[in-house]
């Protein structure tokens, strides 16, 4: 009997509990598109460092209290992340709920060296505040295969006219 989240092709392969979590952990790394939303269009995005993700999947940040991203969390909690592993062609868009606070015990957990560039005043920054983003939907995009195997793939569906899709996309329930 086939599998209900997985199609007859691979081509799906929705995920959930300690397995979603894995490849969230996995593929939220590094920077990421930070997206709000506000009454006007564009929705306003800035790249942002992902400081960890926690064993219930949610991700932090730390930010300016008083940055333009923080106000506009104050009116809308709403957030889209994106983010993208460029060589193994791997691919995360999560939508959540922010929370912004200054927890003394997140700062510590999530500080890093790297921070004190943005906040000249160290751990104790009265202007540094964590943020919490619980995803709400997660969609995820990557390849079955390495790059390599996939650009052989695509250059094969080209000569012989036969589609050879490597692709594997799904919903991660964390």
């Amino acid at each position: 009997m086939q599998d209900p989240r997985h199609d007859e092709d691979g081509h799906i392969q929705n995920l959930a509990g300690t397995e979603a979590l894995e490849k969230l952990k996995d593929l939220a790394e590094g920077m990421c598109m930070f997206t709000t939303f506000t009454d006007s269009r564009p929705a306003p995005s800035r790249p942002m460092a992902l400081q960890g993700v926690d064993d219930d999947g949610a991700l932090y940040f730390l930010s300016a209290a008083s940055s333009n991203k923080n106000k506009e969390l104050a009116a809308d909690p709403a957030v889209q992340l994106f983010f993208c592993k460029e060589g193994p062609s791997e691919y995360l868009s999560l939508y959540g709920t922010a929370t912004v606070s200054q927890d003394r015990q997140k700062i510590e957990e999530y500080w890093t060296p790297f921070a004190k560039i943005w906040f000249q005043g160290g751990k104790d920054d009265p202007d540094l505040t964590v943020i919490r983003v619980q995803p709400e939907t997660c969609r995820y995009w990557d390849t079955k295969n390495n790059r390599a195997v996939s650009f052989i793939k695509m250059a094969a569906s080209l000569v012989t006219g036969k589609t050879m899709d490597d692709g594997v996309e799904g919903e991660l329930k964390v």
